[in-house]
């Protein structure tokens, strides 16, 4: 009766081996050796930093060298101790190990006793010398390689976020590109430094597995099936720890993307009374990320300790072994028993390592994973580059038929608005909320492109010009006014380099800062703090509106700018904009009809349209219009 085997016993030896080195590789040859961007990234800079990859091949040589020789004089030194007359060269350059040390025992044999025991010990400390100037080396070489790269990701990151489309961008959450640039240039760092301790531990193996193929080859058969155990559980825990790791990657970056937006939020979470709330659902998730990754470090812990045990039990039943084996020899029984169980030590502890290693490659899949994500291309819109350079507004500025959606299945926020805003004219949009006035400045300052029509520059569609060149001859000013955490002065000059402290004065004497800035202790020098919050609402706006008018731009586009002013500052600013009439094309959006009176023309929007258009005179007189609708209720309410 023919026994029956296990289809995967059927496989022939070395197909399964190759399949086991292909799983157990896969995470380290899958980021180097891989199409995805983080391996290109790592392939080009390893192109470049080549001697720095040289240097660490030859120290990890080096050091896995002088290990082998240590042994070979630790062999010595026990054959020496054992005996009571000192070896002859010959009978020591027979032993296994030793003949590795060429030239070694010739000039050692003819040395007494004492001095060739110091000599040996001499020996033994050059040799560790070497081994740690080789390995600090190495570590020195693959830390500047793990730095470049570091470098190199962060920058690559922070490009890749900001050729990102405006509306592509703002579809992720600010938490989660900061995840991004904090934990891919890490997760390349792991990746790299893991990879260079295991080329390293893979040395030294192959080192302690030829002594002990020297020493025994039945003994390491035992040590194999040592290592065998190690590996299947390896194998069965690989899988489960990369799965794992993704799920911490993805909490991780959660956790991370609500608390930035708790404290971009502080003011709103203060306010609502929802401080408790937000604390609560945080707590939530961090509980979610305790169980996780308690689960990864049952996973990931498993083999140390069980590598550790199986030795000690091993070199127990191997002690007995060895002397069957070792006991027939005349002589070197006790060094070559000595050397055999130091080798497999360290053996063992170099298999562990190793193990550690691999477990380390697997939990940093999931940040790997994410770098791919942000670094791929694939499933997002890039903002436009290349095409003609704009040298300035000739004539006019003109939308024929644009339509605008935002995606989703809701209706167009813009259906069909034809508008001509001529060069040095004042054009402001009116109308109710979500009729589509700012939809018109955001197609005006790039940040989307029309779903149908064109923006006409002079009669050069927006899409055909360089947008950059545009948009630095842009002066944008909103609501939601944005400020670094700089000097005033620096917030001021942001965009217009090369400004003196006389244009930024200048710039903010017209919009009517100079006052509050020169009462402040510090002056222009003072530091705004976090996104501005040392200065109240209307001192930002004034802080914005300086910043560009300090870049005297082609066009003025002023988005609710007053709205935070005060009602005899918005009187001075008008006066100030007033002023730049006809020098300046400016397009402003007002919800206070009677900041926009002295305006050359008024485009009442409704739903996505345009519904009037005229001056306040005339919009204001006509019977049944919105416009005199809207005026007339704010007039009877006192705004205006």
């Amino acid at each position: 009766m023919v026994p029956w085997v296990p289809d995967a016993l059927s496989i022939p030896h070395s197909l399964r081996l190759k399949h086991l080195i292909r799983q157990l590789l896969s995470p380290l040859l899958g980021t180097f050796l891989s199409r995805q961007p983080a391996a290109q990234l790592i392939r080009e800079t390893a192109r470049r930093q080549w001697k720095l990859l040289v240097v660490n091949l030859l120290s990890s040589l080096l050091e896995s060298a002088s290990e082998g020789a240590t042994f070979g004089v630790i062999f010595l030194v026990v054959e020496l101790l054992s005996n009571t007359h000192a070896p002859t060269a010959v009978t020591w350059a027979s032993k296994p190990v030793v003949s590795w040390i060429t030239g070694a025992p010739a000039w050692l044999a003819g040395l007494p006793t004492t001095p060739l025991f110091l000599a040996l010990l001499v020996l033994a400390v050059m040799l560790q010398l070497v081994q740690s100037l080789t390995r600090y080396a190495g570590l020195v070489s693959i830390g500047y390689f793990a730095a470049r790269c570091k470098a190199q990701v962060t920058a690559r990151i922070h490009s890749q976020i900001l050729r990102l489309s405006y509306p592509c961008a703002s579809a992720y959450r600010v938490g989660d590109l900061t995840d991004y640039a904090a934990g891919g240039p890490d997760a390349i760092r792991t990746q790299i430094e893991a990879a260079s301790q295991i080329l390293v531990t893979t040395l030294l193996i192959a080192v302690y597995l030829g002594i002990l193929l020297r020493l025994s080859p039945w003994l390491l058969l035992a040590a194999g099936a040592l290592g065998g155990l190690i590996t299947s559980v390896q194998r069965a825990l690989l899988p489960r720890l990369r799965t794992g790791a993704h799920q911490v990657s993805g909490i991780q970056a959660e956790i991370a993307a609500r608390i930035t937006e708790d404290i971009q939020a502080l003011r709103l979470l203060h306010s609502s009374g929802q401080r408790q709330s937000a604390d609560q659902a945080l707590r939530s998730r961090m509980g979610e990320l305790e169980g996780s990754l308690r689960r990864q470090s049952r996973l990931m812990n498993v083999i140390g300790p069980f590598s550790s045990f199986l030795p000690i039990a091993a070199i127990a039943v191997m002690g007995g072994l060895s002397l069957l084996v070792f006991g027939s020899k005349t002589s070197g029984v006790l060094p070559s028993l000595v050397t055999f169980v130091l080798a497999l030590q360290r053996l063992n502890v170099r298999f562990s390592s190793l193990a550690g290693l691999f477990n380390q490659l697997a939990d940093n899949a999931g940040r790997i994973g994410r770098l791919n994500a942000i670094l791929s291309p694939g499933g997002k819109a890039f903002a436009q580059e290349g095409g003609v350079p704009f040298l300035g507004l000739g004539q006019e500025i003109r939308l024929e038929q644009v339509h605008l959606s935002y995606g989703g299945s809701g209706p167009d926020a813009l259906k069909g608005i034809d508008l001509v805003i001529p060069k040095g004219a004042t054009v402001a949009l009116v109308g109710p909320s979500g009729a589509g006035k700012s939809s018109i400045a955001d197609l005006l300052a790039g940040l989307y492109e029309p779903s149908r029509g064109r923006v006409l520059i002079d009669g050069q569609d927006l899409r055909a010009l360089e947008l950059g060149s545009w948009q630095q001859r842009l002066g944008v000013v909103s609501q939601d006014t944005f400020l670094f955490n700089l000097s005033l002065a620096e917030n001021i000059a942001f965009g217009t380099p090369g400004a003196s402290r006389e244009q930024v004065r200048a710039a903010a004497a017209v919009a009517h800062a100079a006052s509050f800035i020169e009462a402040l202790p510090e002056g222009f020098d003072t530091i705004v703090g976090e996104r501005g919050f040392r200065l109240s609402g209307g001192q930002r706006q004034r802080i914005a509106l300086a910043r560009a008018i300090l870049r005297q731009p082609e066009l003025l586009i002023l988005d609710e700018a007053t709205s935070a002013l005060d009602s005899e500052s918005e009187r001075l600013v008008q006066d100030a904009l007033e002023a730049l009439d006809g020098r300046i094309t400016k397009l402003v959006i007002a919800h206070r009809l009677g900041t926009v009176i002295q305006a050359d023309r008024i485009v009442v929007l409704e739903a996505g349209q345009i519904v009037e258009q005229g001056n306040h005179g005339d919009l204001s007189a006509r019977q049944g219009s919105l416009y005199q609708q809207l005026w007339l209720n704010q007039v009877g309410a006192g705004v205006g």
